[in-house]
């Protein structure tokens, strides 16, 4: 008779402390903008990759370009490209067997 008495005492605790939780706590704020909203915004204004100077987006693809001008690969010594391949190759080989 106890156990029942306490079993229901604590189904009607658990229910009491459920019953006052609010069901709009798991809600955002409403002055917050939904993530599906954000996606959508056209991105206006950028930052410089090399000074964190704002940039516009003209401004922005202009200066991707002429970085990527720049990085043009440049010519190594047949020595050093074969000892590059050499540790990716050793590298690839040690991934594969387990010693």
């Amino acid at each position: 008779m106890n156990r029942k008495l306490l079993g229901l005492g604590m189904s009607v605790g658990v229910g009491l402390m459920v019953g006052r939780v609010p069901a709009s706590s798991a809600l955002p704020p409403p002055e917050e903008v939904p993530e599906e909203v954000l996606r959508t915004e056209i991105i206006l204004k950028a930052r410089s990759p090399i000074n964190g100077e704002l940039l516009t987006a003209t401004e922005y693809a202009q200066l991707k370009a002429q970085i990527a001008e720049r990085s043009t690969p440049t010519e190594l010594d047949s020595r050093v490209q074969q000892a590059i391949f050499l540790l990716r190759l050793r590298k690839l080989f040690k991934t594969i067997t387990p010693f």
